[in-house]
């Protein structure tokens, strides 16, 4: 007789037959007896723990071990295993670009039969390495979210070169070079391509709370399209003593593709950018010099700069969802034959910011929109005659189109600046659109026209100021809106008479009444406090230009890129909140 080992509750049992084999005779009977008896142990448990990972994020663990044991485990695991020493490692891990670094503790581990044994893998964010960009950029290269560049000085993109910036990626300014920045030269591209969960951040080195305006250069590119400055006319500031610099300064004038492309940029942040030393030598967060319409510009946001945050020079570059938070100078400024059109921007001046030591003065007239036909040498622009057309030889009109804008100044409680606190200048012989804004709590005045050439524009119709909606303005200068009486243009009766409605709210209404929450100025603000959606009744969601079609020269300059709306300002009646998750609120 033989028997069989079984096992039950993972307890092997050995059987011991005794008596046999048996003989059994004839009318006999004979015993066999099977002992079962319990085995002792041949495995253990083995136990790792893993922690430290965002929930749904699996880590990377191999366990290796007797007889070719290999797992590989995502999580904490417990598995019956043979006696022996076991080695766990761990591999590094990435979310949302963020790098995960596992340490192992316990290992190897050694299992001994029926016993259990642990080992442990925290899984810790990890520092990401740091490479300093500085010189020329002349071959193809990319920026990736898991190192940490750092600008020092000037650093050119060549033409021919494409500079490629991943989601998610940081790229801060060197604190002991100021004015370092990045220039896009032209026949060179940028593609940076943020997302909402993730946007690419050009920022300061110092840390939060020790920031200023000023703490690096900027962003400048230089595109192809044409301007109406002749002569080689270089990019403010850009022959200055910064690190790097090129002496003779960049040239952005001279271009002829009204087309060119110089790349992308979407979902990024310029933020305490800024550099001016100098009269008419600044470095503003965003410089767009001769930027063609192949070039796409969307969701972006300067946060505190020390000059403008937004200027164009000449170009036809259009751009969607543009935002500034607290600026040096203006917020967005264009001039030189800029032909561009925008739509969605957002505007908001709460203080008059300090800069950091040794970058250069603030503005002493900053405003929100502030647009020129053309200023300096070189202009080429006639000062009479009908904008709507292309542009000769002799010059380009100024002819941006600036569509569903929200600006909102500092109010009345601050000594502002001597020419500043306008929501829109608009001089030097400027044509241009200008449709279903909001232009509120600016202390001066909301418009201002400063010149009979600005007001030529005017008179053939290719300056047109229409519906949009102006409030709490005029604090500081008697509650004046418009340009006073007296003065030969700029009246609020002038846009009238051309068909150029404007609302023009009571004293009652405050700029805060419009939305569902603007923030009291304060540096505690976070970007979460801020929603530009019209409040419930607000005046600001009926009232748009909701259609073209009576308008032929706007319709024509609009043409599928701006699209008409019922309301007035950035943000529809309980539409997409566009710019939430992925800007920022910041004075240092």
């Amino acid at each position: 007789m033989t028997a069989a080992s079984v096992t039950a509750s993972s307890v092997t049992y050995n059987a011991t037959v005794a008596g046999s084999p048996a003989t059994v005779t004839g009318g006999g009977s004979a015993t066999v007896t099977v002992t079962y008896t319990a085995a002792a142990p041949t495995t253990g448990t083995l136990t790792v723990n893993v922690t430290g990972l965002p929930a749904g994020v699996n880590g990377a663990v191999t366990v290796t071990g007797p007889n070719n044991y290999n797992q590989t485990l995502t999580a904490t695991s417990t598995a019956t295993v043979a006696s022996g020493s076991y080695t766990v490692t761990a591999a590094q891990v990435t979310n949302n670009n963020v790098r995960y670094t596992g340490t192992v503790t316990g290992s190897p581990a050694t299992v001994t039969a029926g016993a259990t044994t642990t080992a442990s893998v925290a899984y810790a964010v990890a520092a990401n390495p740091t490479v300093t960009l500085s010189g020329s950029i002349a071959a193809n290269r990319t920026l990736t979210a898991d190192t940490n560049y750092v600008l020092r000085g000037f650093v050119y993109v060549n033409s021919g070169a494409t500079l490629t910036v991943n989601a998610g990626t940081k790229i801060v300014g060197d604190s002991t070079a100021l004015g370092s920045a990045l220039f896009i030269l032209r026949g060179a591209r940028i593609m940076a391509n943020g997302t909402e969960a993730a946007p690419i951040v050009f920022t300061s080195q110092r840390s939060a709370g020790n920031r200023s305006p000023g703490d690096w250069g900027g962003l400048i590119i230089v595109g192809n399209a044409r301007n109406n400055r002749t002569g080689n006319i270089i990019v403010e500031g850009s022959d200055g003593s910064v690190v790097g610099a090129n002496p003779a300064g960049v040239v952005y004038t001279g271009g002829s593709n009204d087309a060119d492309n110089s790349g992308t940029l979407r979902y990024v942040r310029v933020e305490f950018a800024g550099y001016a030393t100098l009269p008419d030598a600044e470095l503003n967060s965003f410089t767009f010099a001769a930027v063609g319409s192949g070039t796409t510009f969307e969701y972006l946001q300067s946060v505190s700069g020390l000059d403008d945050s937004f200027e164009w020079f000449g170009g036809t570059v259009d751009g969607k969802y543009l935002i500034s938070y607290e600026s040096g100078d203006d917020h967005f400024d264009t001039s030189e034959g800029y032909r561009g059109r925008n739509q969605f921007l957002i505007a908001y001046q709460s203080t008059y910011i300090t800069p950091r030591a040794g970058a250069g003065a603030v503005s002493a007239d900053p405003q929100g929109f502030e647009v020129d036909g053309c200023n300096g040498g070189g202009c080429t622009a006639p000062a009479g005659g009908n904008a709507q057309s292309s542009g000769a030889a002799d010059g380009l009109w100024n002819m941006n189109v600036m569509a569903n804008y929200t600006l909102i100044g500092v109010g009345g409680t601050q000594t502002t600046p001597a020419n500043g606190g306008v929501g829109v200048v608009l001089r030097r012989g400027t044509g241009g659109y200008y449709v279903n804004g909001v232009i509120a709590r600016w202390p001066r005045q909301a418009i201002s026209m400063r010149d009979s050439t600005t007001n030529n524009r005017f008179l053939v119709d290719s300056l047109i100021f229409k519906s949009n909606y102006l409030a709490d303005n005029g604090l500081q200068n008697g509650g004046v809106v418009f340009d006073p009486t007296g003065t030969n243009f700029g009246q609020q009766s002038a846009f009238t008479a051309r068909g150029q409605t404007n609302e023009v709210a009571a004293t009652s209404v405050t700029a805060a009444s419009l939305f569902a929450a603007l923030p009291a100025g304060s540096a505690t603000t976070t970007g979460a406090n801020f929603d530009w959606s019209p409040a419930a009744s607000s005046p600001i969601a009926t009232g748009g230009l909701s259609t073209f079609a009576n308008d032929p020269r706007i319709a024509a300059r609009a043409g599928t890129f701006i699209a008409p709306t019922a309301y007035r300002g950035a943000a529809a009646p309980g539409g997409a909140k566009w710019w939430a998750n992925w800007t920022n609120y910041a004075r240092n």
